[in-house]
């Protein structure tokens, strides 16, 4: 049930800040009850100043007050009645509003970190199927809309209710029968909101959608401005972003027409029962049943009391747009798609590095399996390469290592135990890595030297970009190595970017080495600068490499051929071409191209 969970997220998110709310919710009772009193002053001055009626019995102890002895010392009373009445009511609003903000602002601090702290622990197989811009709406705009509910309108609603229950209780004292007019239209007001609820949800829900669309469509755009602008698409770009601007538009203005209903409807009916009053009231005053002070506070109650039953009629859009909210923050938070870390896994401590794939098999797709039956070994301080066809798994198989995926049959072991039975950060702070494109973060080059190892002393990072030859160019830099680099290292070149890289692999200092060709996309100076640093960074380790450009793994150890999802062949680079097999004909096509014009590199899987 939505409505069971959204109470359940909300209380567990409010139950750290149990002693704010209870001064917030002893501030709203003090604003009710003033809310309550606001009419009586002018009753006095209508029916006891200006008028010849005496004090009701329950006002009585008024005349005793010496202030009190004549009109003039009452309207006296009733005017600093007015003013305590709305300082302690501002006071009580101030600290009310004050506290309602930061257990907002703080319920929202922990929902965004609790979602983004499970979304750091799914794994890649979730990000293969989920936008990333849809994520990115969840954590803001979702969020801050469980934020609104989870601080101003769950208090709200209550105070809504003890204030129709206060106001209740004082039309029924003052007349018996006007109060049952309101009590009356109330269950017809409740009945309509109720119908208009899921219709509102499904509006709101569909606007969120589109919201969400246009979060991705600006993100790609922004992302990938470098492609954009070299392919001239701009327009393309624009005609997307337009597409889903105007399906937002069409869905709130859909969602809108739904929720106008809403308010016209109370409105209305609230006037039908104040012209009721006012015309049976009237009848009353001329009779002299009923005086002009009593009716006022009768309609000023009867105003107040709709407010808050329509406050409470709004509050469906309100809850709507939570209950929205919260489905797509559950469909993230109740998403399983983790990687499983055994009750008893244990820390593996240094891995000496040997691997062993028994018979794996793996699927992003069940329909279309990218490894059927892997099976190979490699020794620790050996240089593997992984080629084969484009398709052949060569990425999926380094990627188990890791763990960023799970075989869907068979084992990967390390040392001899099971990946399974190891921790995740023991496992992989095992492993360095050093892609085809490195990844830099916002921040300087020095924090992203140190990515590899928080921990790291100013002269290991020192250490690190000697070793990478980086610290040639970092010198150059304007602020050294407190430059900040550019989102996604855009103010580098590839060559600096992948050096930086590599730092960050040696800091790290793991046995084990994963390399998906990380020179494939480099000029030759920057190619020779980068693998003089790899030499350095490989000394004493297990290495795979992912080749796309055979040459660069002649002298593996032994070279594991992937294709159509098994390994088809394996051995060092001249056993294969005496082979003449796959590798040979790879060989062949490469060293064909080679003289055509320059090797080929394409992607693989």
């Amino acid at each position: 049930n939505p409505s069971t969970g959204l109470a359940h997220l909300v209380l567990e998110l409010l139950r750290p800040y149990r002693g704010g709310l209870a001064l917030v919710f002893a501030a709203m009772l003090v604003q009710t009850a003033m809310s309550l009193a606001a009419p009586w002053p002018l009753k006095i001055i209508l029916d006891n100043v200006v008028g010849h009626h005496h004090l009701p019995p329950e006002l009585k102890w008024i005349s005793h007050l010496a202030v009190a002895q004549d009109k003039s010392g009452l309207a006296f009373l009733a005017g600093l009645a007015v003013l305590l009445i709305a300082i302690l009511s501002a006071a009580a609003g101030y600290v009310a509003n004050y506290y309602t903000e930061s257990v907002g602002q703080w319920v929202a601090n922990d929902l965004r970190l609790r979602v983004y702290h499970h979304l750091q622990r799914l794994s890649l197989s979730y990000y293969d199927t989920h936008q990333s811009g849809v994520l990115l709406s969840t954590i803001t705009d979702d969020v801050g809309t469980i934020q609104d509910f989870a601080s101003s309108a769950t208090l709200s609603i209550l105070i809504d209710l003890l204030t129709i229950l206060g106001m209740l209780g004082f039309m029924f004292w003052l007349e018996w029968d006007f109060a049952l007019i309101a009590v009356a239209v109330t269950p017809f007001l409740l009945f309509f909101v109720a119908r208009f609820k899921k219709s509102v949800k499904k509006a709101t829900h569909e606007v969120r959608k589109r919201q969400s669309d246009i979060v991705a469509v600006v993100q790609q755009g922004l992302g990938s401005m470098r492609t954009v602008e070299a392919f001239g698409r701009e327009a393309l770009e624009e005609s997307r972003l337009g597409k889903a601007s105007q399906a937002t538009v069409e869905a709130a203005l859909k969602a809108r027409r739904v929720k106008a209903m809403l308010s016209p409807v109370v409105n209305v009916t609230v006037a039908a029962c104040t012209a009721i009053v006012l015309w049976h009231g009237a009848g009353l005053i001329l009779k002299g049943s009923m005086t002009v002070g009593a009716l006022t506070v009768f309609l000023a109650y009867l105003a107040k009391f709709f407010k808050p039953v329509q406050d409470l009629a709004k509050m469906t859009n309100t809850i709507a747009q939570a209950s929205v909210g919260l489905d797509r923050i559950k469909s993230i938070l109740d998403t399983d798609d983790i990687i499983p870390q055994k009750p008893g896994a244990r820390d593996p401590g240094t891995l000496k590095g040997r691997i062993d794939f028994e018979h794996v098999a793996f699927a992003y797709d069940p329909a279309a399996p990218v490894l059927r039956d892997v099976h190979f070994s490699i020794e620790p301080g050996q240089r593997i390469g992984i080629v084969g066809p484009t398709g052949g798994g060569k990425s999926t198989v380094v990627s188990l290592i890791p763990r960023f995926y799970d075989p869907t049959a068979g084992r990967v072991r390390i040392d001899g135990i099971d990946l399974t039975d190891l921790t995740l950060d023991g496992l992989r702070q095992n492993i360095g890595f050093v892609l085809q494109d490195t990844v830099l973060f916002r921040g300087t080059v020095r924090d992203n030297i140190a990515y590899g190892n928080p921990g790291a002393t100013e002269q290991d990072v020192v250490n690190a970009a000697r070793l990478a030859n980086a610290e040639e160019f970092i010198s150059r830099m304007p602020e050294g190595y407190d430059t900040l680099v550019g989102e996604r290292g855009v103010t580098l070149s590839g060559g600096q970017r992948q050096r930086l890289g590599i730092a960050r692999a040696i800091i790290r200092n793991s046995p084990l080495l994963i390399l998906d060709e990380p020179t494939a996309a480099l000029d030759t100076e920057s190619e020779k600068l980068v693998m003089e640093a790899l030499e350095r960074l490989m000394k004493g380790r297990t290495v795979i490499t992912i080749a796309h450009r055979l040459s660069t793994i002649r002298d593996a150890d032994k070279i594991v051929v992937l294709k159509g999802g098994v390994v088809a062949e394996q051995g060092r680079h001249d056993e294969l071409i005496a082979l003449n097999g796959v590798y040979a004909e790879l060989y062949r096509i490469q060293s064909g191209n080679t003289l055509a014009g320059g090797p080929s590199a394409s992607k693989t899987t």
